[in-house]
C-alpha cells in the first residue's frame, strides 16, 4: 500500500494541480476515454509484423560472400517469425523476443541477435527452434 498508494500520492497531486492550471483536468474529467489512450498503457498483440519490425537488420558489406549469405537468410528470419505466429504452442513470439533480449548467446549490451546462416529453411528453422527451447538466459525459469 505504501509503495503503490502513499509514496507517490505528494507528486500525484502535485500533477493533478498542474493540469488544473490550464483546465486539462476538467477536460480529462469530462471525456475521460478520449484520453485514456495518451494516459494508460494498452498492451498489444505481438504479431510476426510487429516482431520484423522490432529487429534492424545489419548485412556485411553488398558483394561480399557474407552478404549473399546474409541475404537469404533475411527470408528465413521472416518466414520463420511467420510460422511461429501461425502455429500453436511453443516458441511463441514473446519468447522469441525474450531470447533476443536476454539470452547469452544475444549481445545484451545492444541487444543483437546473431542469425544461423545457414542454406535452407529447414535447417534455419530446426537451428531456431533447438536455441530457443534449449536456453533459459539469465536464470529465467
Amino acid at each position: 500500500m505504501f509503495q503503490a498508494v502513499h509514496r507517490v500520492a505528494g507528486a500525484f497531486e502535485r500533477f493533478k494541480e498542474g493540469l488544473k492550471v490550464l483546465g486539462v483536468l476538467d477536460a480529462i474529467k469530462m471525456h475521460p476515454e478520449s484520453v485514456r489512450p495518451l494516459m494508460c498503457h494498452e498492451p498489444s498483440t505481438l504479431t510476426a509484423g510487429v516482431m520484423d519490425h522490432r529487429f534492424h537488420i545489419l548485412l556485411s558489406e553488398v558483394g561480399s560472400y557474407r552478404r549473399r549469405t546474409e541475404e537469404v537468410v533475411v527470408p528465413f528470419w521472416r518466414d520463420y517469425l511467420q510460422d511461429v505466429e501461425d502455429q500453436e504452442g511453443p516458441p511463441e513470439l514473446g519468447t522469441i523476443l525474450a531470447f533476443a533480449t536476454a539470452s547469452a548467446m544475444a549481445n545484451t549490451c545492444i541487444n543483437c541477435l546473431k542469425l544461423p546462416l545457414l542454406e535452407t529453411y529447414d535447417d534455419f528453422k530446426e537451428c531456431m527452434d533447438f536455441a530457443l527451447g534449449n536456453t533459459q538466459g539469465f536464470g529465467r525459469q
